[in-house]
């Protein structure tokens, strides 16, 4: 079932719920996302995301640095819960006798999913389908009508059963979607309580959820999950794309304020335009002059933002790398370490993988004693971003800088850009400064409009007008800082563009050179075998005579070689004869002085006729 699909069915069932119900569906801090307009998927945008995700370090990567979804990002824009207990507990290799006694709904053995088409009946949706020229509103107001003839009216056993499944509907096809047709049911063991729902962290585990679909395979056009949440930060935060209109200012959570812009190009030309355009300098102060009012959530929240955090959801453990964006939280980025896949993995892309019964609140203590912790705040005492991103170009740079000559130009288009947001930037905060003494000057003048103004006193105004104006001067000279350090980024750029066409240079030298050296060593080889063949034609055409004086000498030598071992053999005999008899002592002495005088004269024949082929 397509997200959009997904979002409608979903939809119609909470507002086909009584009054009670919806109150306790807005108590567990779910309500917020079914305030939001339908939005249309953007399959081109998250594929060109997708493509600058680095799973390792859970964070994209630009020319500029990382820049990671964080907390904040999901309490202002989607208005889910961050704070509180960690999504986390324990995951079954079977869920069929729970969801036989908590949904009451048949399940496979062996499997922790509900097929999606009984889950949907039992809550009224026997026929999803869109009639032909039904319009979207049309068929919503016919799916709300249909289902709310099967639900529970009021509180009871039923109540808490339809409950049940509209949350297991909630969650498995719409904000931890997953592909496929059929709905997990890994978080039903949270649900049987259903006063404890509202106390975990559903916004954290949403996070953990869309960093793990973001590392799946850049083939897939899309993403699980609550798609509206990425495309809204890419409006935010990476505005040169255009791929938003603000078109409802002023609505909480943000995503209320955004539709989806319709592109009318095929997906190839929408992607390549993307990535063109997506290392343009991101917008930095996207929340500036956010307020409380009308976001109850974010009081408790603001205590979680700015920390690096280990994220939970069940199985699925992954840490928010937060200090690796120091640079797009308005600090110097440090020189670090860039992290390492960690091991807590989840098992398997299918559900079907968990094996065995796992208590991960066991498994993941250390994790999970971090998060009540609120994990690390994110702090830089550096001065210069240099060493940060001189490693990070080592390690990204066959990944985010395709070609040094096209990084320039990026480069190049981008210092405008920035400059342009850093003006923004400065009318904004000297708008906020003017409003700020304005207000404190009305206030002065004709009283508080409110109990809380009224009983602030003249220095305490003074205070915090000062201090806003601190800030609001500290911010202006970040953004100074930001403009003179993006131009000496241009700078390096261009020296590493200047080392690189020297290297070109060298290589083509040294291949030059090589070329050389196999030439004379095939010249080397030619001669080689010339000379070889010199040498057989001498072999061939010497004289008869010398031939003739060879073969007599090899005559003279095979005899020479038979009498040594017949003399060899006599002189052995004669060993063995010595002890028989003293009178043929003599004799053996004559033949051994024979002997001697012809190894002498064969001795001297043979210099003889050494010296003789001399001359």
């Amino acid at each position: 079932m397509r997200a959009r699909v997904s979002w409608i069915v979903v939809l119609a069932v909470f507002l086909a719920f009584p009054p009670f119900q919806r109150e306790r569906v807005e108590e567990m801090r779910f309500s917020e996302v079914f305030r939001m307009e339908r939005m249309r998927a953007d399959s081109a945008l998250t594929q060109a995301l997708q493509s600058r995700w680095d799973a390792e370090a859970t964070a994209f990567v630009f020319p500029w640095g990382h820049m990671i979804p964080n907390l904040e990002d999901v309490s202002q824009i989607t208005g889910l819960r961050i704070y509180g207990r960690p999504v986390s507990g324990y995951t079954y290799p079977c869920y069929h006798d729970l969801a036989e006694r908590l949904l009451e709904l048949p399940m496979e053995r062996r499997s922790s999913l509900v097929p999606r088409v009984p889950l949907q009946q039992s809550l009224g949706l026997f026929d999803v389908g869109k009639v032909a020229g039904e319009s979207e509103d049309e068929h919503l107001d016919k799916l709300v009508r249909v289902s709310r003839r099967e639900l529970a009216s009021e509180p009871g056993a039923q109540a808490d059963l339809d409950l049940r499944r509209f949350l297991v509907l909630f969650l498995g096809r719409l904000l931890f979607a997953t592909r496929g047709d059929a709905v997990h049911c890994r978080f039903l063991p949270l649900l049987e309580d259903l006063s404890e729902i509202g106390g975990y962290a559903w916004g954290a585990a949403f996070l953990a959820h869309q960093f793990d679909s973001l590392g799946t395979s850049e083939r897939q056009t899309s993403i699980s999950g609550f798609f509206p949440f990425l495309q809204v930060w890419a409006y935010l935060h990476l505005p040169a794309l255009g791929r938003g209109d603000l078109t409802r200012p002023g609505l909480v959570p943000i995503a209320r304020r955004w539709d989806s812009r319709r592109d009318s190009c095929n997906l190839g030309d929408q992607l390549k335009r993307l990535q063109e355009a997506i290392d343009s300098y991101p917008y930095l102060d996207s929340y500036l002059g956010e307020g409380d009012e009308g976001q109850p959530w974010l009081v408790q929240a603001r205590p979680y933002f700015g920390r690096s955090v280990w994220l939970h959801a069940l199985n699925l453990v992954l840490p928010l790398h937060l200090y690796l964006s120091q640079l797009s939280l308005s600090l110097r980025q440090s020189a670090m370490e860039f992290p390492v896949r960690d091991r807590y993995r989840r098992l398997g892309r299918s559900f079907r993988g968990l094996h065995d019964t796992t208590d991960w609140r066991k498994r993941a203590k250390e994790q999970i004693d971090d998060w009540e912790h609120r994990g690390k705040a994110v702090k830089s005492d550096a001065t210069t971003d240099d060493a940060y991103l001189q490693a990070y170009s080592l390690k990204y740079g066959g990944k985010v800088y395709k070609s040094a000559r096209h990084q320039l130009v990026r480069l190049h288009r981008s210092e405008p850009y920035f400059t342009r947001r850093c003006r923004i930037g400065r009318r904004r905060r000297g708008r906020l400064r003017s409003w700020e003494l304005e207000r404190v000057r009305s206030t002065g003048a004709g009283g508080a409009s409110s109990s809380r103004v009224a009983s602030w006193s003249p220095s305490l105004l003074e205070a915090q007008l000062a201090r806003a104006v601190l800030r609001a001067e500290e911010a202006q000279r970040h953004l100074e800082e930001r403009e003179r350090d993006l131009r000496l980024t241009i700078e390096h750029a261009m020296d590493l563009q200047g080392e690189r066409d020297q290297l070109q240079g060298e290589v083509q030298t040294t291949q030059s050179e090589r070329d050389q050296l196999r030439i004379r060593a095939e010249a080397a080889e030619a001669q080689v075998a010339e000379a070889t063949k010199e040498l057989v034609a001498l072999r061939v055409q010497r004289s008869p005579g010398d031939q003739e004086e060879v073969t007599r000498l090899r005559a003279e030598l095979l005899e020479q070689q038979a009498v040594a071992r017949s003399l060899q053999q006599i002189v052995t005999d004669i060993g063995h004869l010595r002890s028989r008899s003293r009178s043929r002592a003599s004799v053996s002495r004559a033949t051994g002085a024979f002997i001697g005088q012809y190894l002498a004269g064969s001795s001297s024949r043979q210099r003889n006729e050494k010296e003789e082929r001399r001359r």
